[in-house]
C-alpha cells in the first residue's frame, strides 16, 4: 500500500506545483503606500472585543480585511487619524487627546461610542443642537469639543478618511437600526454624586493610569499620551459630551478601569464622574469669556 501511495502523492505535488498562479496584475505606474512601505506605525492586533454573549454585539471587519486598493489606503489613513490624531491630523486637534481616547479599541468597543453603531443611523436629530446632523457634522463637533480644536470642513481630506474608516467598520451593519452596544451604558442615579467619595475611588482605581492630578500618562518619547488626561488644559473642554457627569459615568461604568469594565457600580461611577467634573478644563467655545467665568458650569449632576 505504501509503495502504491507514494507515486500518487508525488504526482499530486507535481500537479500542484505546475498549476499556474493567477495573481491580479498591478499597474507598474500606480504607487500606493502599501506597496512602498509596510504599515508598521500602528498595531494590527487591537481588533478583538470581548463580549458577554457570543453574537450579542455587531462584529466589525478585521484590519487584515482592509482591501489593498485606493479605498483601502483611505481606510488605513482614516484609522491612523482615529488612533493617533495628534500625528495624522494635528492642525485640527487643540489638546492632547485622540479620537480613540473616547472611542476605545479603534472605535470598535461596545458602549464606548463605537463607530459601527453610529455611522448607519446618520443623519439623525441631535438634542445638543436641536437640529438634524450628518455624520461629518458630528465629527466636526468632536474636534471642536472633545479635541478642543478646529472643526475640519466637510470636504477636508482628513474628514473623507475618517468617514471612509467609519463606513468600513460598519460593513454589513443594518442601516437605521439602533444596535446593542451603541453609545454608552445605561446608568441609574440613586443618590447625589459625591466628589468626595469620587476622589477616594479615583485615587485607588484610576490614578495609576491617569495620574494623581488627572494629568494622564505621556508616552516615553513625550509625544502624545498613553493614558489621556481627564482634566486640565490638555483634556476635553466644557462643551464635550464627557463633561456631563451622567455621560462620563456611563462611559466609566462600562469601560473603566481599562479592561475591567463593570467593576464600579452606578453610584461609584457617578461619584468618579463628579470628581472629574469639579476640576478645571478648557472653556466652552460656544460661550463668551464672561459666561465661561461667571455662569454655572454646564454638565453638572443635577
Amino acid at each position: 500500500m505504501k509503495q502504491a501511495f507514494l507515486p500518487l502523492l508525488s504526482l499530486s505535488i507535481l500537479v500542484t506545483l505546475a498549476a499556474p498562479l493567477h495573481a491580479e496584475p498591478t499597474d507598474p505606474l500606480e504607487v500606493r503606500p502599501t506597496l512602498v512601505e509596510p504599515q508598521v506605525s500602528l498595531p494590527t492586533n487591537l481588533v478583538t472585543v470581548p463580549v458577554v454573549n457570543p453574537g450579542e454585539y455587531f462584529v466589525p471587519p478585521l484590519v487584515d480585511d482592509i482591501p489593498d486598493d485606493k479605498t483601502g489606503d483611505m481606510i488605513r489613513w482614516g484609522r491612523n487619524i482615529f488612533v493617533n490624531t495628534q500625528k495624522y491630523a494635528p492642525r485640527y486637534a487643540g489638546n492632547g487627546l485622540n479620537c480613540v481616547s473616547c472611542h476605545l479599541s479603534e472605535g470598535r468597543q461596545p458602549y464606548a461610542a463605537p463607530l459601527w453603531s453610529a455611522y448607519p443611523i446618520y443623519p439623525i436629530q441631535r438634542n445638543k443642537t436641536k437640529t438634524v446632523v450628518t455624520f461629518p457634522q458630528r465629527i466636526q463637533d468632536c474636534f471642536k469639543y472633545s479635541l478642543d480644536g478646529i472643526a475640519p470642513t466637510v470636504d477636508a481630506p482628513e474628514m473623507d478618511a475618517l468617514v471612509t474608516y467609519a463606513k468600513w467598520l460598519s460593513t454589513a451593519a443594518p442601516v437605521g437600526v439602533v444596535l446593542p452596544g451603541r453609545g454608552f451604558a445605561s446608568i441609574k442615579k440613586t443618590h447625589d454624586p459625591s466628589p468626595i467619595e469620587g476622589e477616594i475611588i479615583y485615587k485607588s482605581r484610576c490614578a495609576l493610569c491617569h495620574g494623581e492630578n488627572g494629568e494622564g500618562q505621556k508616552n516615553r518619547d513625550g509625544v502624545g499620551y498613553m493614558f489621556p488626561p481627564l482634566w486640565g488644559t490638555d483634556s476635553f473642554n466644557r462643551a464635550a459630551g464627557l463633561n456631563k457627569v451622567k455621560t462620563a459615568a456611563q462611559f466609566i461604568k462600562a469601560n473603566m478601569p481599562l479592561g475591567a469594565g463593570y467593576t464600579l457600580n452606578d453610584d461609584e461611577s457617578l461619584d468618579v464622574a463628579a470628581y472629574m467634573w469639579i476640576h478645571f478644563r478648557p472653556d466652552d467655545p460656544r460661550k463668551s469669556f464672561f459666561m465661561n467665568r461667571f455662569a454655572p458650569k454646564p454638565g453638572g449632576a443635577n
